[in-house]
C-alpha cells in the first residue's frame, strides 16, 4: 500500500473543502503523506486569528453573496474564485517538511515553463513585464505529531475583485488580531495564456509523486462522494457556521455615529466572541429613554444585522410613540453592521 494519498475535489464550496481538509488532517495515519488539490467559488478566506469586520468589506460580501470562510491556520485574508487553485500538503512528523512541499509546487510550476521562485517565508513569485509579482501564498499549521502546508496559486483570478472585497468599510473599529498585508500580485495567465486548474493539478501531482518516488491514483471527492471520514457532518456544520466564521473574531470595539432630524446618535460597542459584551449610547435627542433601553438590550446580542434588527423591532413595539424615529435608527444600525 502506498504511503501517499492524493485527493482532488470536485466541489467549489469552501466550507466543504476546508471541512475535508480538517477531517483528513485529524484522522490520517502519521505515516502517510497527503496532497489535496481543490478550488473555491467566490469566497473570502481569513486566517484563524483574524477579524472579518476589520479585514473584509462585509457589506459588499453580503450584497454579492460572497461566502466567508475561516481556516484553521494563521496568515492573512485572501479572495478565492475559480481562477485560484488551492493545495494542501499533510504529513506526520518527522516527515512533515514545508520546505519540501514548497519545492514540489515550484517544481510543478517549472515543469509548466513558469520561472517561479521562493520569496520571503511563504510566497512564490515570478517575473512579469511590470517586475516581480507574487503568484502564491501559503499558511501552515502544526500539532505535536503532524503538520500541514496549504496555499493558493493565482491562475486567472479576478484581481480587481480581490481588492474590492478585501478593503473594509471605513468603520471606526479598534481591533485586536492579525491584519493582512496587501501584496502586489499577478496571474500565471500573464506569462502562460493557456493555463488552467486541471493543467496545474496535473503538474503538481507529477511533482508530488516524483518527490517521493511513488505513484498513487487520485481520489475524486465531492458532496455526493466523500471519503470515509467519521465526524465529517459535524465538521462541515462547524465550518459553515456563523459562530466559527464570524464569532471567533478577536475582541474589538466599534463606534457608530450619525445625525437624524430628531438628534445625533453615537453608539459604542465592545464585541467579544462575536457578541456585544458592552454598549453605550450618547445622544442629544429630546427623549433619550428608548435609546438608553436599546443600549441595555443590545448587550449579549450577536454582532450581526439580523440579531440587532430583532432587538430594534422589540424596542419599537415597546415605545410605539417613538416608532418613526426608532425605525429610522434601526435601518441605519442594521445597514451599518452588514
Amino acid at each position: 500500500m502506498s504511503s501517499l494519498r492524493l485527493l482532488l475535489s470536485d466541489s467549489h464550496d469552501p466550507w466543504f473543502n476546508l471541512a475535508v481538509e480538517e477531517c483528513i488532517f485529524r484522522q490520517m495515519p502519521t505515516t502517510q503523506r497527503v496532497l489535496f488539490l481543490w478550488r473555491n467559488a467566490e469566497t473570502v478566506v481569513i486566517g484563524r486569528a483574524q477579524n472579518p469586520w476589520k479585514e473584509c468589506n462585509t457589506r459588499r460580501m453580503a450584497q454579492d453573496n460572497i461566502k466567508l470562510a475561516r481556516r484553521s491556520s494563521g496568515g492573512g485574508a485572501v479572495f478565492h474564485d475559480l481562477g485560484n487553485s488551492c493545495f494542501t500538503f499533510m504529513a506526520g512528523k518527522p516527515e512533515y517538511d514545508k520546505t519540501l512541499s514548497t519545492a514540489i509546487i515550484v517544481s510543478g510550476l517549472k515543469s509548466m515553463g513558469v520561472d517561479a521562485r521562493v520569496s520571503g517565508r511563504n510566497d512564490l513569485v515570478m517575473t512579469t513585464a511590470d517586475g516581480e509579482r507574487k503568484i502564491s501564498g501559503s499558511a501552515y499549521r502544526e500539532t505535536a505529531d503532524r503538520g500541514f502546508h496549504h496555499g493558493t496559486v493565482l491562475l486567472n483570478a479576478d484581481l480587481s475583485r480581490l481588492a474590492f472585497y478585501l478593503n473594509p468599510d471605513p468603520k471606526k473599529l479598534q481591533a485586536k488580531g492579525i491584519t493582512s498585508v496587501r501584496s502586489r500580485v499577478a496571474n500565471l495567465q500573464e506569462v502562460m495564456p493557456a493555463v488552467s486548474h486541471d493543467l496545474l493539478c496535473q503538474h503538481i501531482r507529477q511533482a508530488f509523486c516524483q518527490a517521493y518516488g511513488e505513484s498513487v491514483e487520485p481520489e475524486i471527492i465531492s458532496p455526493e462522494k466523500t471519503p470515509d471520514l467519521p465526524g465529517f457532518a459535524e465538521q462541515f456544520a462547524r465550518q459553515s457556521s456563523w459562530d466559527w466564521n464570524f464569532g471567533r473574531a478577536p475582541a474589538f470595539s466599534h463606534v457608530l455615529d450619525t445625525r437624524f432630524l430628531w438628534g445625533g446618535v453615537e453608539l459604542h460597542f465592545d464585541v467579544e466572541h462575536g457578541r456585544i459584551s458592552r454598549s453605550r449610547i450618547f445622544t442629544d435627542s429630546l427623549n433619550p429613554t428608548p435609546l438608553e433601553a436599546l443600549a441595555d438590550k443590545l448587550q449579549g446580542t450577536s454582532y450581526r444585522a439580523d440579531a440587532v434588527a430583532a432587538v430594534c423591532a422589540a424596542l419599537i413595539r415597546a415605545y410605539p410613540d417613538e416608532a418613526a424615529g426608532l425605525d429610522e435608527l434601526a435601518r441605519w444600525l442594521t445597514d451599518s453592521l452588514r
